[in-house]
């Protein structure tokens, strides 16, 4: 058993190492993913930002917009053939001062499609900053241009400040369509540094599993972009499955190696099976995206335990409310649950008996805890988003210090290594007295 007398390298090392780590071989028996292969392109949509606070002149020397109208151009020239892209606009065309129709100002300029490049760029070349700010609106309304579909779309959202239009309030409406289970990411790209925006971004990108960003300068925009736009087409593939933990070990799904989500509440336990054969080792990881308001003081625990309640091992972070994402992991593996006894088998097994249950999968339930609390006023409802890896590899046993051995042998071994010291010392000793009087 992983335990006080492993060196803790072990945990903080598991990131590295199941990183680099390939996926594991297939085994007979084992329970498979059930992802549909990819039958579509990966699809995006942008949603600019062109309400009138878009004319600051504060990125470079140059204004808001003409930034982000040259990042966009050169994220179309540079746009992989594959990738259907999308671009939706808000505060583009109302300059009234009537908040009520400005509020619903947001068109889509670009179809989600096959890109025409020309089209693309002239239609984003003629935007000039008017309007109001309906975040909320805008996003619920991209989700609508990338329909629905096996694999994860991704809506890339680039303003310059907080929603002004609220109802909808844009953090919720991301909750609502990460609960909707749609497989969409929302990343987020701030223009401004205002400690408002920077919230209601990470808020609205939290939701769903997105990321967050401030992009300051021309070059930060344009490579954030592209990188975003680059990312749906590698990752479109890997949606994570969605999976409904229990809450107990009995009846919880059995997972193969993978990506799985789910949604867990506050102070909530959900439990997950894993089948691990001898030889192998588990690896496994939970991310949990804090979507909203929650006290300071925080952590997330993740478990691997044995079927009759006994913990094997267990990977636990914590927070002060200060990160977005709170992380855990852990690695166990048949040689880590040793057995301390002198047991020699004679249990009235035979020989075939016990080779036979030795090549049996064994079954190793993993725990996911939190002790999140909200604060006054914070929805509970639908639980926080995790997403948990899996992993089942051929074991790697943790190098072990020497083995001095146990009972006589080693109070023998400690004798000797006594007496030999001591015996050293005192002819250490007495030359020294010897060398001290000649002197």
């Amino acid at each position: 058993m992983i335990n006080s007398r492993r060196s803790t390298t072990v945990l903080t090392g598991l990131v590295v190492a199941f990183a680099l780590l390939g996926p594991a071989p297939a085994v007979a028996d084992e329970p498979t993913s059930t992802e549909p292969a990819p039958s579509e392109p990966p699809r995006v949509e942008l949603v600019l930002d062109v309400s009138g606070s878009m004319r600051a002149r504060d990125i470079d020397g140059r204004s808001r917009i003409s930034v982000a109208q040259q990042a966009f151009n050169e994220v179309v020239d540079a746009l992989p053939e594959v990738t259907q892209l999308g671009i939706r606009v808000l505060g583009a065309t109302y300059q009234g001062e009537d908040k009520k129709v400005g509020c619903r100002d947001t068109q889509q300029i670009v179809p989600v499609g096959p890109v025409d490049r020309g089209q693309a760029k002239a239609a984003v070349a003629t935007l000039r900053p008017t309007g109001f700010t309906p975040v909320g609106l805008a996003l619920r309304e991209a989700a609508k241009d990338l329909g629905t579909g096996a694999t994860t779309r991704r809506i890339v959202l680039i303003t310059d400040g907080e929603d002004t239009c609220a109802p909808p309030d844009p953090c919720q409406v991301a909750r609502e369509l990460a609960a909707q289970g749609t497989r969409l990411v929302v990343d987020t790209l701030g223009l401004a540094p205002d400690e408002k925006v920077r919230r209601q971004l990470l808020c609205i990108a939290g939701a769903t599993g997105g990321t967050y960003t401030a992009a300051q300068s021309t070059e930060e925009l344009t490579g954030r972009i592209k990188q975003l736009v680059e990312r749906a087409g590698e990752t479109y593939t890997r949606t994570p499955t969605v999976v409904g933990g229990a809450t107990a070990c009995d009846g919880a799904p059995m997972l193969a190696s993978g990506v799985y989500t789910d949604r867990e509440t506050f102070s909530e336990h959900r439990w997950y099976r894993v089948a691990v054969r001898p030889g192998q080792e588990l690896r496994a990881s939970v991310s949990v995206a804090l979507d909203r308001p929650v006290n300071r003081d925080y952590g997330v625990l993740l478990r691997a335990v044995a079927p009759d309640g006994r913990e094997l091992v267990r990977g636990a972070d914590a927070g002060s409310g200060r990160a977005d994402v709170v992380s855990a992991g852990l690695r166990w593996s048949d040689d880590d649950d040793e057995d301390d006894g002198d047991g020699d088998g004679s249990d009235g097994s035979s020989d075939g008996d016990v080779t036979a249950a030795a090549e049996q999968p064994r079954t190793v339930c993993l725990v996911v805890s939190n002790s999140f609390a909200p604060r006054p006023g914070t929805g509970v409802t639908p639980g926080m988003p995790i997403e948990l890896t899996v992993d089942v590899v051929a074991a790697s046993p943790t190098p072990r210090g020497p083995d001095l051995g146990r009972g006589w042998v080693l109070l023998a071994l400690l004798t000797v290594a006594g007496l030999l010291t001591g015996l050293l010392t005192g002819l250490l000793t007495r030359w020294w007295v010897a060398t001290w009087r000649e002197k």
